[in-house]
């Protein structure tokens, strides 16, 4: 009986997970995943204190390849998404935010870019 490979969908899904242990182990609330707005989605939104996090998560081959993988337009989208979210839950307005991502490839240790773009 051969095995099924994962789909991209839930190659997502786990990615999304092991970015969000990571969080959680660094004292961050996950507070929502795969968010979808009019304006993109962001993959997780996440709290610390008075640190709100828009995080974008990108599981390639390499850490170099997913680095790599996080386009300009990728960057506005989230972005702009964050901005839509932000609009529908005003009691987030007054935290300090920042947008990360989080790096993924087998057999690596998943790593965290805190602020890794700027909202353009």
């Amino acid at each position: 009986m051969t095995v099924p490979k994962p789909t991209a969908f839930s190659r997502g899904v786990a990615a999304e997970e092991t970015a969000a242990r990571l969080l959680a182990e660094q004292g961050f609330a996950i507070l929502a995943r795969r968010v979808r707005t009019p304006r993109g989605e962001i993959d997780l939104i996440a709290r610390r204190e008075d640190l709100l996090l828009f995080v974008e998560v990108k599981a390639r081959s390499g850490l170099r390849a997913a680095a790599e993988s996080v386009l300009v337009r990728q960057r506005r989208r989230i972005a702009a998404a964050a901005e839509v979210w932000l609009a529908a839950h005003p009691e987030f307005a007054a935290l300090d935010m920042r947008l990360d991502v989080v790096l993924l490839a087998p057999g690596r240790a998943p790593v965290h870019l805190p602020g890794a773009f700027e909202a353009d």
